[in-house]
Formats: structure tokens, sequence, C-alpha cells
């Protein structure tokens, strides 16, 4: 069975609920993991989706901020969502699926939203750069993120680390920004090691070779010196690994009217 999945920071789903449509009208993701929605699960346009063909989605949001929501073509069987740093702010949640989406091996799926950091990269002077480390140890050190032998996961989302050289415009000049500082990159290797993970951009792009999947608001014309950053990651699991068919960035979201900073990431495997 092909098994498609997108992970997409929309900032904001109910402002760009028509660029989500268009999306899924023309790429017809089986899943569709969404990060910083930014509204509470009543206020989510669920009727749009269904519309759509999006019948199954979970939820974990809140008023104004973060949130995150998987919607899906396909049934799943049960749905999970974990706290870290003792902060309920809405940043993960997971489905699994199975036998009533025809899976026959069950298959796990994580959304994460990883706290950005703030500007400052020092998490003596700046609480959310120290909240950004202790989340990402907390990544590390969670038993259910630590896929072994045949078990099928899937993790995704905005992890707000670009984690190597070409996964920025320029190593030398943000060595010290928020997002591929030392430490927060070292962390987020941790964790991708810690679960055994195969990172697939880096597993099907060569090192050598830039990646972006985000362009700051700041930049007037986001294509003026393409400087981005790979903030967007989609993780697999050993047992899937050679799995994966294909994987693609859709750059020209960055370009749509009202866009998201963020585009879409897309994974299409054999499960």
């Amino acid at each position: 069975m092909r098994f498609s999945l997108t992970t997409w920071n929309i900032n904001s789903v109910r402002l760009r609920i028509d660029l989500v449509a268009k999306f899924l009208k023309s790429a017809r993701p089986d899943v569709l993991c969404l990060q910083e929605t930014k509204c509470i699960d009543d206020a989510f346009p669920l009727k749009r989706f269904k519309r759509l063909g999006y019948e199954h989605v979970a939820l974990n949001g809140q008023k104004g901020y973060h949130g995150v929501a998987i919607v899906s073509r396909i049934p799943f069987e049960s749905t999970d969502i974990r706290t870290f740093c003792d902060k309920v702010d809405s940043r993960h949640i997971s489905v699994s699926f199975g036998e009533k989406a025809s899976i026959a091996k069950p298959l796990v799926v994580h959304n994460f939203y990883v706290p950005a950091g703030g500007d400052i990269p020092d998490p003596a002077l700046n609480e959310k750069f120290d909240h950004k480390l202790r989340f990402l140890d907390e990544m590390k050190a969670c038993e259910p993120l630590h896929p072994r032998g045949e078990d099928r996961h899937i993790l995704v989302g905005d992890l707000n680390v670009a984690p190597h050289e070409n996964d920025v415009w320029s190593h030398k000049q943000l060595l010290k920004v928020v997002s591929h500082t030392p430490v927060e990159t070292e962390k987020l290797q941790a964790a991708l090691a810690a679960g055994e993970w195969v990172d697939v951009a880096r597993d099907r792009i060569p090192m050598s070779e830039k990646v972006y999947t985000w362009w700051s608001y700041r930049s007037a014309d986001w294509t003026v010196g393409d400087r981005g950053r790979r903030l967007d990651h989609i993780w697999v699991s050993r047992a899937l690994k050679d799995a994966v068919s294909d994987f693609r960035i859709l750059r020209d979201a960055r370009s749509w009217e009202r866009p998201s900073d963020h585009v879409p990431v897309t994974v299409t495997l054999e499960v």
C-alpha cells in the first residue's frame, strides 16, 4: 500500500485554510500533519476538511498559539497526546494506523512543534531558549520515541532546528542564531540517534546540497538570496527506511498569496 504524509507549519489554520485546500486538492496526501494551528479544538475548520475528503481528525489546540493537528483520508486506530517540560502547550499529537486503514502492520505517526526558542541563544538569559533545550532533551529521553526492531514509526513536524551546515543559507553567519547554534543541533542529533531515526531529507539528498523549508517574513522577496533554513523534518524508524519511495519539498508554496513562512514537506512510503 502506498502511504503519503505531509508536514506543514501553517501559521494559523483558519487564516490559511484556502491555501491548505489548494494544496490538498492538488497533492492529495493520505495524511496531513499541521503545526501552529493557533486555534482551540472547537474552532478548527473540521467541516472544510471533511468536504475535502479528510474525515479523520486528531487535534491538540489552544487559543492563539502553537497547536498541532493530524487530518487523514484514512481512519486511525488511536490517538495520543504527550506533554513536555511540564507545560500544557499543544506541541505533540500522535496517531496509529492499522486494520481500519487496511495497513497490516501498525504504523505510528508523531507530529511535533518544538519551541522556537526566542532570539537570544543563552538559556541563562532567555527562558524560551532554556525551554527549547529542555524540550529537545525530553524528546531524546522519551521512550515512545525509541522505535526498535520492526516498529514502524514516523516523526514529523516543525522541529525548529536546522542541524547541518547546508540546512541554512550561511553556516558561519548563523552559528550564533537560534535554530542553528551548536547546542541546538547537537541536542536534535542526540534525539535522532537515541531513537535510531532516519532523517529522510538527508538520507535522500546529499549533504553537499542546500535544503530549506522556511524563509523569513522579514525579507520583502524571499527568493532574493534564498536565505532559507531546513526547520521542518520527516524522520522514519529503521524498519521504514527502505519503504521510502519519494520525498518532496513544495518550495512554490512560499510564493502563494499570504503564505506561511514554512512550506509543505511530503514523504511517500510503500507500507
